[in-house]
């Protein structure tokens, strides 16, 4: 669960257009789709998205071909979820600590979590139990914001002195380096390849932003560059 937001804070007092706001996400979206649909190499099968929140990632693993499992700390959202149909299991559990049979998904998803739940603690944890509760051959998926690009560097900043409520509204919104991303998904025997989905950001003016948008897929899926994206993803293979 993720700290209360503060919306009075540096970042939304200055920098607020939804517009802009809106037109990244849409773009998020779509980048995630185009590099699942190229790399993940997977048509189907049971997915697992942890801390789903009210947007589980439907969009990256549509029926009938995959079928998902949502988390939350508490029943709340998944049970709606699975009331609407967006989900087809709902379970409470947190990140880590999920008693789940061993190899019983194709995917573990963690899209926009994973930079919470290192507020709260060790990473390593959620990266073994990611690969426990893996398929052969299947793949742990991250979407999260990165530690390299000039925005993620400034709310890094920011948290280190202790002005990361003040300026970007919670304190724990917390960037992640690619390094610590390979890193612990080797550490849990996994095969890893990152990628930028976009190198821009929803503060950014949507002119910015369109102009921008070919170096996400120009660059995106090259290691050095990718490295420096504003959203990063992390697809870290289980052998088959």
């Amino acid at each position: 669960m993720s700290e209360v937001y503060d919306p009075d804070n540096l970042l939304d007092r200055l920098l607020t257009d939804g517009e802009a706001r809106q037109l990244q996400y849409d773009h998020l979206y779509l980048r995630e789709r185009e590099l699942l649909d190229r790399r993940l190499g997977l048509e189907g099968g049971d997915v697992l998205s942890v801390g789903c929140g009210w947007n589980p990632g439907r969009h990256l693993f549509p029926r009938p071909a995959w079928r998902m499992t949502g988390t939350e700390l508490n029943e709340v959202k998944p049970d709606a979820l699975v009331e609407n149909g967006t989900l087809d299991f709902g379970l409470v559990g947190r990140a880590g600590e999920l008693g789940l049979p061993d190899a019983s998904f194709d995917v573990v998803l963690y899209r926009l979590v994973l930079h919470h739940v290192v507020f709260q603690g060790p990473l390593p944890p959620v990266f073994a139990e990611a690969a426990r509760l893996l398929r052969p051959g299947g793949a742990l998926v991250c979407i999260e914001p990165g530690a390299f690009h000039p925005v993620g560097a400034g709310l890094c900043l920011a948290n280190a002195v202790g002005a990361g409520t003040a300026v970007h509204g919670t304190p724990d919104d917390v960037p992640l380096s690619p390094p610590r991303l390979m890193r612990h998904a080797w550490m849990a025997g996994l095969r890893p390849e990152l990628h930028a989905v976009t190198f821009t950001w929803r503060r950014m003016p949507a002119p910015l932003q369109r102009a921008l948008w070919p170096i996400d897929r120009a660059l995106g899926s090259r290691p050095r560059a990718a490295a420096a994206g504003h959203t990063l993803m992390l697809i870290a293979r289980r052998s088959a």
